[in-house]
Parts: C-alpha cells; structure tokens; sequence
C-alpha cells in the first residue's frame, strides 16, 4: 500500500485566492483542499484547522498578537490617563513615548489652556510642514 505524503500548505496571496475559489465549501474541506491536513500512520487524513485559520489570518494581513517592545517583556500598556503626583508632577510614562518613538533629549514646547496642556515636539530641522506639527501634538487634559 502506498503512503500518502503530507501536502504543502498554501499560503499568503495563494491561500486566499483558494479559500475563495472553494466558495461553499465546509471550512474543513477548504483546509483540506488548501494542504491543511496531515495524514497518520494509518493513513488516516486529519484536517489541522488552526493552521489553516492562522494562516488565513496572517494571509489577510490581520495582527491579533499585541506590539512587542524590543527587550521581549511585556511591561504596562498605556491607559491615556494620567494623575498629578504628590509632588506637582505630571509624568508621561514609557509607553506614550515608545508609541511616538521619541528619545531621550527629544524637546518641547508647552502651552498651557484654560483645562488642558498641549505638548508640541521642537524639531531639529527648521522647515518643517504645519502637519507634521499637528500630528506631534499631544493633548493632556488636566
């Protein structure tokens, strides 16, 4: 008796113009047809549905992980709130500043509103556009 071999997944543009030239199929034939399956000792073929939906999913340019910092630790995830300390301070913690990828030495210009503080970053270069401007600004309700 001859043993099946194991197929070559599908994947990326490929496996998404398969999954929708299959049109009505079950999700499980789909899989199977785009190389999702393993096959036993016995010959048995059993279709492996997390790798074919978690390719599907990557295929579709979908992220469901959450964006890692460089070191691999998962650290505070920003709140978009913050308190003023005991001491008068506000602080802007690692998280808004990763986001924004500053560093350290990175200047600004505050400005301080009836309610709130705007923070607009200084730039190094002299001929920088408004936009660019506008979409450093941080806004911080007080």
């Amino acid at each position: 008796m001859a043993k099946k071999k194991n197929p070559e997944p599908l994947d990326g543009e490929n496996l998404i113009r398969k999954v929708k030239d299959l049109g009505n199929l079950s999700k499980e034939e789909k899989a199977r047809e785009c190389g999702y399956y393993t096959v036993t000792k016995n010959g048995v073929e059993r279709v492996n549905m997390m790798k074919f939906l978690n390719a599907l999913i990557e295929a579709e340019g979908i992220q469901l992980d959450g964006k890692q910092n460089g070191n691999g630790r998962g650290g505070r995830s920003a709140s978009y709130r913050i308190s003023v300390q005991s001491n008068g301070n506000l602080l802007i913690g690692a998280a808004y500043t990763k986001q924004m990828d500053l560093k350290p030495g990175d200047e600004f210009e505050i400005s301080l509103g009836r309610k709130h503080i705007h923070l607009r970053q200084v730039e190094a270069e002299a001929g920088e556009e408004e936009e660019e401007e506008e979409e450093e600004e941080l806004s911080l309700a007080v």
